[in-house]
């Protein structure tokens, strides 16, 4: 690289890798002056890199879906290949998206550029077999404490960086939250969290609705928010709130919540929101999961605390009647329930790691680049 700026090649598929890859970039051009291309989406190209690619049309959820999008991906991977081939980047950081990302982890590495890959694909919980898939990676970055001793257990060079949510600003305060979302502060409030995915609410919102309108039978004074995306309809949300926009505040606002598995779930501890997990898929794609999950838990919370902190119910058992039975006495604080669950939140928090996950990936990326 001597005589040039190092160039480096960053790769997000979906709006979550977006921001995390965005993180990376700014915390790497504070430390080396890298000319840095992409594929990627808004908040890549607002830290400064080209982006080659975008990422919206490509963004898929489930087994079965991803196959109607299989040949755009591989059009981007022959020209990403051509690329490295060409001898065009120093080093490739590839974020998130396995199904499409060790397909390029193995591009790069076959031309001689170090890979180096941030939020490692969760082959603990689905395929432990495909670790060697990894092979390809010279380093793996990982944002759950217990991956580190998983992937170096396989052969893995993986360092545990601490989770990103870790470096969100603070939350407001409860009072503040509920005036900014225009609650009484007096009343009770439940967070409905049904995914930032059109395909994930479209699963989610009818059983979460119906849930919401359970409880209120019994808790007429409940208010309820929903946490929504512009890229998804709410239909017929009656006197539920739809809040379009940044979910903290609902987080910050609500008494407990029902959640998705997934990152969300981490939202919520760090919010110390207790909740009630859930997660549907197509009945072919649950299928595909059900016989290859290798954890005892879907939700992060459990499996970061390693023990059923959330009650989680998947597919056909996430019904409207059992959810609302289950987040029912989350509602009242001082209920033995919530208390039991927010000491489990607490001990999630305290493993998530302190802030600077970016710094840290863009740490191990300067090492690659030397």
């Amino acid at each position: 690289m001597t005589g040039r700026r190092p160039r480096v090649y960053v790769s997000a598929g979906e709006p979550s890798g977006d921001a995390h890859a965005a993180a990376v970039v700014t915390a790497l051009r504070a430390r080396v002056d890298a000319e840095v291309e992409a594929f990627g989406g808004p908040q890549l190209e607002a830290a400064g890199a080209t982006v080659l690619d975008r990422m919206e049309q490509y963004s898929v959820v489930g087994f079965v879906e991803a196959l109607s999008k299989l040949r755009a991906h591989m059009k981007l991977l022959d020209r990403v290949r051509a690329a490295f081939r060409a001898g065009r980047y120093d080093l490739a950081i590839l974020v998130d998206y396995p199904g499409y990302h060790l397909r390029a982890a193995a591009a790069a590495a076959a031309a001689g550029v170090p890979v180096l890959y941030y939020i490692a694909p969760q082959m603990w919980a689905w395929a432990p077999g495909r670790v060697r898939r990894l092979a390809p990676v010279r380093r793996l970055a990982v944002i759950l404490p217990f991956e580190e001793l998983f992937f170096r257990a396989h052969g893995v060079a993986a360092t545990f960086v601490g989770h990103p949510l870790r470096d969100r600003p603070p939350a407001p305060s409860r009072a503040v939250a509920r005036r900014v979302l225009g609650l009484d502060e007096q009343r009770p409030v439940l967070g409905l969290f049904p995914g930032s995915r059109s395909i994930e609410v479209s699963r989610l919102w009818t059983v979460f609705r119906d849930a919401a309108r359970v409880i209120q039978r019994d808790r007429p004074d409940l208010q309820v928010v929903v946490a929504a995306t512009p890229r998804a309809s709410y239909p017929d949300p009656g006197t539920i709130q739809v809040h379009v926009g940044d979910p903290l505040a609902v987080f910050a606002a609500a008494d407990a919540g029902l959640c998705k598995s997934g990152t969300t779930t981490l939202e919520a501890a760090l919010a110390d929101m207790p909740m009630v997990i859930a997660y549907r898929l197509s009945q072919v794609s649950f299928m595909i999961a059900i016989r290859m999950l290798r954890v005892p838990h879907v939700g992060l919370v459990n499996l970061i605390a390693e023990r059923e902190v959330a009650p989680e119910y998947l597919q056909g058992a996430a019904t409207p009647d059992v959810l609302a039975r289950a987040v029912l006495p989350l509602l009242d604080p001082a209920s033995a329930a919530a208390r039991a669950q927010r000491e489990g939140l607490a001990l999630v928090r305290d493993r998530l790691g302190p802030p600077g996950a970016a710094g840290r990936v863009a740490d191990i990326a300067v090492e690659l680049l030397s």
